[in-house]
């Protein structure tokens, strides 16, 4: 892993974490929307050897950015977890109070940013993007790919029996205690189910979790890395993740 960055990073408390593979179309327009914000996000892109230069991409931009614009590159397709673990590690290592989860296509609104970290900002330890909180919000998507996504979290809610009704959501705020108490290094799942996982992790440890509704738009550019094996991680895990709750004493975090 080859971590391209200045010697310091800016002077702001938030960092967006976008992991990337063969988003040329996209990494440039998003990183430009972030740093727009009237709100001062920093951001760590992770790129796991994009074919297409994604990572070329980047470090033009970082000479524009200086200490605002991150890049860790990997060897190879490592999964999304992975990716994430790495990010939150270095988010840690580099004294960031709020961590955000973001995609690089769009789907996830740039201008909602602000609105996770003010959540988190306000008392909760997760801000979740919630496609559901108010009903379907999604744009764009096959209406078959809209239901598998609705009833995957309402079977994740049953299972766990965690109050969360977007638990598949990869838009999320974390402030900087959460993922310095959970077991990043024991984080099972690298695809569909990792957002489970943290999210069920957090529950479990006595964090407080909100969800902040958006509208969710399908991707537009690019090649979305949603496949049938992500989905079935996701339909087992949650089973594994409840199976194995019943034998783990958690530490709780709700009154420190």
């Amino acid at each position: 892993m080859k971590e391209t960055s200045p010697a310091t990073v800016g002077s702001s408390d938030s960092l967006v974490i976008i992991p990337t593979y063969n988003e040329k179309e996209n990494v440039a327009a998003i990183i430009e929307a972030v740093f727009a914000l009237d709100a001062r996000f920093d951001i760590l892109i992770i790129d796991d050897n994009s074919p297409d230069g994604t990572a070329l991409i980047v470090k033009g931009l970082m000479e524009k950015y200086s200490t605002r614009l991150h890049l860790i590159e990997r060897q190879g397709k490592l999964g999304l977890g992975t990716a994430y673990i790495a990010g939150f590690k270095w988010a840690i290592e580099h004294g960031y109070e709020y961590v955000c989860e973001m995609d690089a296509d769009f789907s996830h609104a740039p201008t909602d940013l602000p609105k996770l970290r003010q959540a988190c900002a306000e008392g909760a330890d997760v801000a979740i993007g919630s496609r559901y909180l108010t009903g379907v919000n999604v744009v764009n998507w096959p209406m078959g790919r809209v239901l598998m996504s609705y009833y995957a979290s309402r079977y994740v809610g049953v299972v766990t029996g965690m109050p969360v009704r977007d638990a598949t959501a990869g838009f999320v705020c974390y402030r900087r205690r959460v993922l310095e108490a959970l077991p990043l290094d024991k984080i099972r799942f690298k695809g569909y189910a990792f957002q489970i996982e943290m999210k069920f992790l957090s529950y479990k440890y006595g964090f407080r979790i909100v969800e902040v509704p958006i509208v969710f738009v399908n991707r537009v550019l690019g090649t979305s890395k949603m496949s049938s094996g992500i989905f079935s991680e996701g339909l087992f895990g949650v089973l594994r993740l409840k199976w194995s709750s019943i034998f783990t004493k958690y530490p709780d975090y709700s009154k420190r």
